[in-house]
């Protein structure tokens, strides 16, 4: 099944979004930071078969507004309602990758009625870690842009289909493969996330909650642990030899997941 454009526009910044249709239950799919709609498309179409499935393009990313002036937590979180709303997706099921997965955890905390169930994929409430944006900016500036092409640039970003996912979000102009967002923009998006810890939204969750885990160390164990012990409802489960991207290197593992998580919920 093929996906079709969808555009959601809120307080003047517009989303873009990949809407995969489907019946039955609603699902949106939030990439991580500097990331891409894209980069779900694997599990996304497979989820189509049975489900509605809608992957976002987040304020900064991808086609959607490249600056916008708002890239606080709220505002993401805003833009997640607003997609549910403008698509009429009824109590959808949120999932979301590492700092997608954060918007997700924080969406279904402060809308539990909107939010039918949510997964959590290498993502948590995390804690302080002034370091964060600093490291951030680094890599990026690393990055050595322009790429020459789209398999330069899958190769530097990881190879197989982790580069390939990366490389994927390019968009090629100005003599060559550039990435679809500001570097300034990315950085002031972790701003809130290198201040404090987001404990307690995390359990004013009350949906059915997935938490998957890479052998990545993005999540500490102890987090890990802590989010079980504060919420011990949650299931959890860990994925062997993947890293922080493992909805790109394992998209047959999650949607296992997925399905067996959804066919649960009530």
């Amino acid at each position: 099944m093929a996906w079709s454009e969808r555009v959601v526009v809120r307080d003047g910044v517009r989303l873009v979004c990949r809407d995969w249709g489907g019946p039955g239950q609603s699902i949106v799919l939030l990439h991580g930071l500097a990331g891409h709609a894209g980069e779900w498309d694997v599990l996304a179409g497979r989820l189509s078969s049975g489900y509605r499935v809608v992957a976002v393009d987040q304020r900064g990313h991808g086609t959607s507004e490249r600056d916008p002036r708002d890239v606080s937590r709220a505002a993401y979180v805003a833009d997640a309602v607003a997609v549910v709303d403008q698509l009429a997706l009824q109590r959808p099921v949120l999932v979301g990758q590492s700092l997608g997965g954060h918007t997700a955890m924080l969406t279904a905390a402060a809308r539990p009625g909107l939010v039918h169930g949510l997964v959590l994929v290498e993502a948590g409430p995390g804690g302080a870690n002034p370091n964060s944006a600093v490291d951030l900016g680094g890599w990026l500036d690393s990055w050595p842009t322009p790429f020459r092409s789209r398999e330069a640039a899958a190769a530097y970003l990881g190879g197989g289909p982790v580069g390939a996912g990366w490389a994927a979000g390019l968009e090629e102009r100005e003599g060559g493969w550039w990435p679809r967002f500001d570097r300034d923009v990315m950085v002031r998006s972790l701003a809130e996330n290198a201040q404090r810890s987001f404990w307690h939204e995390w359990g004013q969750v009350a949906c059915p909650t997935l938490v998957v885990l890479a052998q990545s160390s993005f999540i500490p164990a102890q987090e890990a642990d802590e989010m079980l012990r504060r919420r011990p409802a949650t299931t959890a489960m860990s994925v062997p030899g993947t890293g922080h991207d493992l909805h790109l290197e394992q998209p047959e593992i999650l949607h296992t997941a997925l399905l067996g998580f959804l066919e649960g919920l009530a």
